[in-house]
């Protein structure tokens, strides 16, 4: 009897009441983040995790979602675009966010991370590079060198921007500089938002720098220090079921949405799908190599936080 009274209360109290059936949705958001996406060439962005989103916020009877995010960053669009997402479903389906940190929520990655109600991290997690990050390479001595002279015809004087094969020139670094500010406190405002009064005064919080999860909640990046399964079970009851909510599947069972698999590991595990499925030698050779150029990137990415 007191099962059947239990069940015609509001979700939200049932919860707390420690409900034998609480059921937390779970959704995973990995790896670096970027806009477009192949089999070969995985990425996290809005695309690769909306349905799983969707999927999540619309499991009846679930108080609230988690979120476990692990990404150095990426894309400042697809980031942003995942937070709004992640906050319109909570707004829409009345649930909360709960946000765990693995080992990394940076960049981009914390960016995401700010759409939970509340974020809690491991210790040892990587939190926080609040900043704007742009990167390429100069190749102007390499085509000197072998002889190679560049040629470029543009209708507008501002086509060839920071063409890498020709000297840079201070117009463009300003430029470039100037968007960066732009995007930078577009980011300022999104944590400052999100955790409000949270967050403690720190002369280094918004330069880029990045914590341990153990001084992520010193400075109010974080709130809590644990993992997914006791917290989640700390706070809704010790029989809590967690649901893991799992991209779709290739012919032979490989996971084809993108940030869940990434580089060189999606590249060989996409393989099968796309031989069996009939594609021809050179769009797989020139998937693979593209996938592995992207494995690179984003080690690149990893490496800038030491993991």
């Amino acid at each position: 009897m007191a099962g059947r009274l239990k069940k015609l209360l509001p979700k939200r109290l049932r919860a707390k009441l420690g409900s034998d059936d609480v059921v937390i949705p779970v959704v995973k958001l990995s790896g670096a983040i970027a806009a477009g996406g192949t089999a070969f060439r995985p990425a996290l962005n809005l695309g690769s995790c909306a349905l799983r989103l969707e999927k999540a916020f619309s499991m009846k009877g679930a108080p609230a979602v988690a979120i476990v995010v692990n990404s150095p960053g990426g894309s400042p669009v697809q980031s942003r675009l995942i937070y709004r997402r992640i906050r319109d479903l909570a707004e829409e389906h009345e649930k909360k966010v709960h946000v765990f940190v693995e080992d990394a929520a940076a960049s981009g990655g914390y960016m995401i991370a700010c759409a939970g109600d509340d974020i809690t991290a491991d210790p040892s997690s990587i939190v926080g590079s609040i900043g704007v990050i742009s990167s390429s390479f100069g190749f102007v001595d390499a085509i000197q060198k072998i002889g190679v002279k560049r040629r470029v015809h543009t209708a507008g004087q501002n086509k060839s921007v920071l063409d890498p094969f020709l000297p840079e020139k201070k117009a463009d670094i300003d430029r470039l500089k100037a968007l960066q500010l732009e995007i930078h406190q577009v980011f300022i405002d999104l944590v400052k938002e999100s955790r409000g009064d949270r967050l403690v005064e720190h002369k280094d919080m918004f330069t880029g720098l990045f914590w341990t999860g153990g001084s992520a909640k010193e400075l109010g990046l974080i709130d809590e220090i644990g993992d997914l399964r006791s917290s989640l079970k700390a706070r809704y009851g010790k029989k809590t079921k967690l649901a893991l909510i799992e991209p779709k599947r290739g012919l032979f069972g490989n996971k084809v949405a993108a940030g869940i698999t990434t580089g060189s590991a999606a590249a060989g595990a996409q393989l099968a799908d796309s031989v069996a499925s009939g594609m021809d030698g050179e769009a797989i050779a020139a998937g693979l190599a593209d996938g592995f150029i992207s494995a690179a990137e984003e080690k690149l990415l990893w490496n800038r936080l030491g993991l």
